[in-house]
């Protein structure tokens, strides 16, 4: 396979044939995270929907940790690439499979031990805690087949590459929802069998990127014996990929601090509003693919020092991604009462789900705002910009009114309205940034 280079040709068609896989990628992604809470609440009930749902904020937590460092990786080697830098490029491949595998054995130890006390941490319910518990200890136990897939698909679409990590995903997404049912509905397991069913098909989806990267053509070739730290690309890995991942933990600490606070209301509180969030993965699925487009995009072609194609991508990717995003936001304000009630019936779950998204649906043009912002922002080279911006705008705004306002007034709505007032926050901030970054680097 060759490398893919987005730094000639028409600038529209390389980012969307790029994303366009990734879209569909992500939507099976997305389809691990949703696919338990679906079979769980049908065949389970709302107590079990409740315990899958109340540990999304752990599970999407450690996620960004890892996600964070492939997203760093995915910059450096990417710019490598579009410099042409052969050497470069095979160290931060075989450099970023050597930190995939540390990360894999450092969070499974980390998270099964910690597991109890993170559950008790964010106020679970009695009734609920012993699944979530047993649901997110199997989760963690097989956590490397998620962290070394998104590092192997990483590098692959680093080099341009986006089709093969989304055959991968529709593969283990398929196997994943397979398992679900038969698990649970033949064999009668509990939220273990989901458990299984998820960590058993991410494990397929890392051989299946890990094979096809031991078949690619030098320099982006895998070989296993080669597979060591380099100090020089480590160095510049974690230089991005640090500021990315703890991006992703500040804005999924503050969505952890939100769940303890959901859970003050209940089980079916907790059921309803993950439903919501589950389904709301869905509409920001083109922002997470456009995202991912327009960082490998802006990375190659600043390694290629092409600047005004990158100014002339960079306003395409954000226009198309906001516009679809708020389409799909409209649509949801409107079938979200259907939607809820597919992953539960019960009207109390309903109403909670069908409250926080009408509330947040018609701002979603900022959450693409604010997520391409921050995409660019990397593959311009600054990563600590956003990772700033969603600490202060994502995680402290938040956490602030929570434990201020939040405790004077026992309010579900507190919650539904916290995201899009701090959505627009962010998007006023990036937009000041970018303004100010762009002078200096594309000038």
């Amino acid at each position: 396979m060759a490398q893919t280079l987005m730094t000639q040709g028409d600038y529209r068609k390389k980012i969307l044939w790029f994303a366009f896989p990734l879209l569909i990628g992500n939507l099976f992604q997305q389809m691990y995270n949703t696919a338990d809470s679906f079979i769980v609440g049908n065949f389970l009930g709302a107590t079990s929907l409740a315990a899958v749902s109340g540990v999304s904020s752990i599970v999407f937590f450690s996620s960004s940790f890892f996600l964070g460092f492939s997203t760093g990786a995915g910059v450096v080697i990417a710019r490598s690439i579009g410099a042409r830098q052969d050497v470069q490029t095979e160290q931060h491949i075989h450099t970023t499979v050597a930190l995939g595998v540390v990360l894999s054995i450092a969070l499974a130890v980390l998270g099964v031990l910690l597991s109890p006390w993170l559950l008790q941490l964010i106020g679970t319910p009695d009734n609920v805690i012993a699944d979530a518990s047993l649901y997110l200890e199997i989760f963690f136990a097989g956590i490397g087949g998620a962290i070394l897939y998104n590092f192997f698909a990483g590098i692959l679409q680093a080099m341009g590459d986006s089709k093969h990590p989304l055959y991968y995903l529709v593969i283990s997404s398929l196997v994943n929802i397979v398992l679900d049912i038969i698990l649970i509905t033949v064999f009668h397991m509990g939220v273990d069998g989901a458990a299984y069913a998820t960590v058993f098909s991410e494990w397929i989806s890392a051989g299946l990127a890990m094979y096809r990267l031991t078949t690619c053509p030098a320099p982006t070739t895998l070989v296993f014996r080669k597979v060591r730290f380099h100090k020089e690309s480590l160095r510049q890995i974690l230089t991005f990929g640090i500021p990315t991942a703890l991006q992703g933990c500040v804005i999924d600490l503050s969505n952890i601090i939100i769940q303890s606070y959901v859970n003050s209301f209940g089980a079916l509180a907790m059921a309803g509003v993950g439903a919501a969030v589950k389904a709301e993965g869905f509409v920001f699925l083109p922002v997470t693919s456009f995202s991912l487009a327009l960082s490998t995009f802006v990375s190659q072609n600043m390694g290629a020092k092409q600047y005004d194609r990158v100014k002339a991508g960079i306003k395409f990717g954000l226009l198309f991604a906001v516009s679809i995003v708020q389409i799909f936001g409209v649509i949801f304000f409107f079938l979200s009462p259907q939607i809820i009630s597919l992953f539960n019936q019960d009207p109390s779950v309903v109403q909670f789900g069908v409250g926080r998204s009408t509330v947040t649906s018609f701002f979603y043009f900022l959450v693409g705002f604010s997520h391409i912002s921050s995409a660019v922002m990397r593959g311009l080279g600054h990563p600590r910009v956003p990772m700033i911006v969603m600490l202060v705008a994502w995680c402290a705004v938040r956490v602030t009114v929570l434990m201020t306002i939040g405790q004077i007034y026992h309010w579900i709505g507190l919650i539904y309205w916290i995201y899009p007032i701090t959505w627009f926050l962010s998007s006023i901030i990036f937009l000041f940034m970018y303004r100010k970054i762009a002078k200096e680097e594309l000038a």
